[in-house]
């Protein structure tokens, strides 16, 4: 029989968590209910020891933190990863974990979106158009159809888990999932599923204009980690543009009268000529590097794929 981990970030959760402990408990009898602490000053920890989930202590504040200290420490085959707000249903667990325990999928997503659950719930608009900027930014990048990219409700195998390394320290932790399994190749299953709002009391953890800012510099630095070429290559596109607008009226001076009186127009095209060569070798450089890091990391899980049919 597979090993199955629920694990369950909480921060302050001292309403729900009892209900998602039980609800996933119902779902999955013989799962392992892991529900990592991150210094919540309510009765979270006292409430879901009491419902016999297994409690850990995050002291490193962020979702991001918790869920590396989850995928570093836990052993299981399947992992299904939930927030403790009870606003994912466990019903639905079935379904995710489905195509991940038969191969069919690396990643399982639950999918709010494309039912309408989310937009009718969800009271705090600014994140769904957070949400869908994001997406829409990287479909463009990846070429791909993604339907919800910050959702909390997922599945993974085991590989997935023991190869991914956690970078972001906070709720960037959804998005850097998807952009990762992207990335490497990883196959993905959206299911849709049903999304209910916050009971009553309970409050969300988001900041509507500080995770608004981090959804913008998300796209700028996932353009530049991911794609560094178009990235580099756009800005020096850019900075041309600007010189040839900048330094026509210089050169066209210069070829009528074999002089030039527009000495700072020429200095400032000069200078950004020079930003765009510079911006161009960048891109260069760093896909020539994210490409050696994608060789790498394919020999990196060809060892540890060996390494597990060993143990086994």
């Amino acid at each position: 029989m597979e090993k199955i981990a629920v694990l369950i970030p909480c921060y302050n959760e001292e309403l729900t968590i009892e209900k998602v402990i039980k609800d996933f408990r119902r779902e999955l009898p013989n799962a392992d209910i892991y529900v990592y602490n991150n210094n919540s000053k309510d009765k979270t920890e006292e409430i879901a020891k009491a419902n016999g989930a297994i409690v850990v202590n995050e002291y490193k504040q962020g979702k991001g933190n918790v869920v590396r200290s989850q995928f570093r420490d836990i052993e299981a085959d399947l992992y299904v990863m939930v927030d403790g707000d009870d606003t994912y249903p466990a019903e639905f667990v079935h379904q995710l974990i489905e195509p991940v325990k038969n191969g069919q999928a690396d990643m399982a997503i639950g999918d709010r979106l494309s039912n309408g659950t989310y937009q009718k719930e969800n009271k705090r608009k600014f994140h769904e158009f957070g949400n869908n900027l994001v997406k829409k930014a990287i479909n463009i990048l990846f070429k791909t159809d993604l339907k919800d990219i910050m959702t909390g409700y997922r599945v993974f195998n085991r590989r997935f888990v023991k190869n991914m390394p956690v970078l972001s320290p906070k709720f960037e932790i959804e998005t850097e999932m998807s952009l990762y399994a992207l990335d490497k190749k990883y196959i993905i299953k959206e299911i849709p599923i049903v999304y209910r709002d916050r009971p009553e009391g309970s409050t969300s953890k988001l900041d509507t204009v500080g995770d608004g800012i981090k959804v913008v510099k998300t796209i700028a630095r996932m353009f530049k980690d991911y794609k560094p070429f178009k990235f580099f290559g756009t800005i020096a596109l850019v900075l041309f543009i600007i010189a040839l607008i900048v330094g026509i009226p210089v050169l066209i001076e210069f070829f009528k009268t074999a002089y030039i009186t527009r000495v700072p127009s020429a200095i400032l095209a000069t200078g950004l000529m020079g930003l765009a060569a510079i911006s161009l070798q960048c891109g260069i450089i760093l896909d020539t590097i994210t490409r050696q890091h994608r060789e790498d990391y394919e020999l990196n899980l060809l060892r540890y794929e060996q390494i597990e049919k060993l143990k086994k």
